[in-house]
């Protein structure tokens, strides 16, 4: 019989060989396994302003039929407009018309960018030929003559009196009606002002050779009609946009409403 105790009378400890070996084996190894895996990262959540207010900045500037509608019924309303009760003034080929009326109400109307483009479309349908400036001209040639810097001031005035008007209507929300519609007189005229009458004279300059002077003088006889027509384009204007809110009131409401 083998003796195996060691000396000294203790007995040796015996070595376990089973199945516990095995088992730190395997748990290790799902250890290991465990810290090499990816971890899962779960998907963040999109910002709750960030990504609708994106989507609603670019439905806000994203136009529909209704809005190319608009544009072209407003541009053609400007070229009838050019046609109608055209009285001369003067000796330069200026007439008074009706356009300034359909001009600034595309203005009040529309906002600045869809009478940009009422405005733009009307000047390249004239330039590309068909006859709808003051007297039934039309062609590049009127770039050469008296009328030229009125032509390029509408555009401008539309543009500029449709921002203004985006401006007095967010003010003026609140059931304001004669102060709304003093404001958006004031808009209207100091567009008008600046960029009709002002690039006006700028081409009876240019084009007629008159003087400063002379052409300031000859610009002054357009100023009572155009304040009968801003004044009527002003309340037109207002009844359009109480009839009519998707107009631009509510566009201008939707883009304030924070996503």
């Amino acid at each position: 019989m083998n003796d195996t105790s060691q000396p000294g009378g203790g007995a040796s400890p015996a070595r376990t060989h089973g199945p516990a070996e095995p088992a730190a084996a395997t748990q290790a190894a799902d250890d290991s396994a465990t810290r090499s895996a990816p971890q899962a990262v779960a998907p963040s959540a999109a910002p709750a302003t960030g990504a609708p207010s994106a989507a609603t900045g670019t439905r806000a500037r994203r136009w529909d039929a209704t809005d190319l509608g608009l544009i072209a019924v407003f541009a053609a309303l400007i070229a009838v407009s050019a046609l109608i009760a055209a009285i001369p003034v003067g000796g330069l080929g200026v007439p008074i018309t009706l356009q300034t009326l359909a001009v600034m109400l595309t203005g009040l109307a529309l906002g600045p960018g869809r009478a940009f483009a009422a405005v733009g479309l009307y000047l390249l349908l004239g330039f590309a030929g068909l006859p709808i400036f003051s007297g039934g001209r039309s062609g590049l040639g009127v770039l050469a003559g008296p009328s030229a810097g009125y032509i390029f001031g509408f555009l401008l005035a539309a543009t500029a009196l449709g921002a203004l008007t985006v401006v007095v209507l967010r003010r003026t929300r609140a059931g304001s009606g004669k102060v709304r519609a003093v404001l958006l007189f004031c808009a209207a005229m100091v567009s008008s002002i600046i960029f009709v009458h002002g690039l006006g004279i700028l081409g009876m300059v240019v084009n007629a050779k008159l003087s400063f002077g002379a052409a300031f003088l000859a610009d002054l006889a357009f100023y009572p009609g155009d304040v009968l027509k801003n004044i009527l384009a002003v309340s037109i204007a207002l009844a359009l946009h109480k009839a009519f809110p998707d107009l631009l009131l509510r566009r201008i409401r939707r883009a304030d409403v924070p996503a």
